[in-house]
């Protein structure tokens, strides 16, 4: 599955990092797609973000590229019906460009096209870099306090 709503390069990012697509998120997508692994996520909260964005584009075959091997499904249907709207960083730890491990908490808000109710995910996604790659490992969904 490919992109189902790309953007154009002038548009805003769906990470909304302050840049526009073709800037941030978009580069990777490409690169990926084109089979370029000197365009890759520096960072493990680039990844995260490059892969939020992905979702918001329907891009699945980014999604199953950068998904860790040994955690990755065979296949992936993204919902049609949720649109992502936001994403807030929480915290990170380690996930630099020169570290092996990282982990990044993060809020994903998201609308459904079809009822417009408003929902969140909260994850803490675990990362690993392996010949100079970030991939995402898996993720947990913290507790609710109170």
């Amino acid at each position: 599955m490919t992109a189902t709503s790309p953007l154009p390069d002038d548009a805003r990012c769906p990470c909304l990092s302050g840049e526009t697509y073709g800037a941030c998120c978009g580069r990777y997508h490409r690169g990926l797609a084109a089979g370029y692994d000197t365009v890759a996520a520096p960072t493990a909260e680039a990844l995260m973000r490059s892969r939020y964005a992905a979702f918001a584009v329907g891009d699945a075959d980014y999604l199953l590229a950068t998904w860790h091997p040994s955690t990755r499904p065979t296949d992936l249907d993204l919902d049609d019906d949720v649109t992502w709207r936001r994403l807030d960083v929480v915290a990170t730890s380690a996930g630099g460009p020169l570290d092996r491990t990282g982990v990044v908490e993060f809020v994903a808000h998201y609308r459904s096209a079809e009822t417009r109710e408003r929902g969140s995910l909260h994850e803490v996604s675990a990362f690993v870099r392996e010949g100079g790659r970030w991939y995402y490992v898996d993720g947990d969904v913290p507790a609710r306090r109170g």
